[in-house]
């Protein structure tokens, strides 16, 4: 089933396909660890997770947490909505333009 939100995590991915970044869509399935984003990956070094929410969607409360032990982990951590997947590609373009100036 389509739903918005599966629209946001479609645009997600293919950017960070394109950047070949490695990533993954971690199912917890009442196994794993309540709030984790739905894209976890690396790219150049650097972790980052990516929450996807459709419109007006708000992170919840174990969603808030998750993202703040990764930010201070010093992992990068987004909400991604369809108002703002630019910023993944931005934040990608960032990292290559810093690492192409260094090498």
């Amino acid at each position: 089933m389509v739903t918005p939100e599966s629209v946001v995590k479609l645009k997600v991915k293919k950017i960070l396909e394109a950047y070949q970044s490695y990533f993954f869509m971690p199912a917890t399935g009442g196994y794993g660890r309540s709030g984790v984003p739905d894209i976890v990956g690396c790219y150049r070094g650097y972790f980052f997770a990516v929450e996807c929410k459709a419109g007006r969607g708000k992170t919840t409360a174990l969603q808030d947490r998750e993202l703040r032990n990764i930010r201070n982990a010093g992992g990068v951590a987004f909400v991604i909505n369809e108002s703002n997947v630019g910023q993944i590609r931005d934040w990608l373009d960032s990292l290559s333009d810093d690492r192409s100036e260094k090498e």
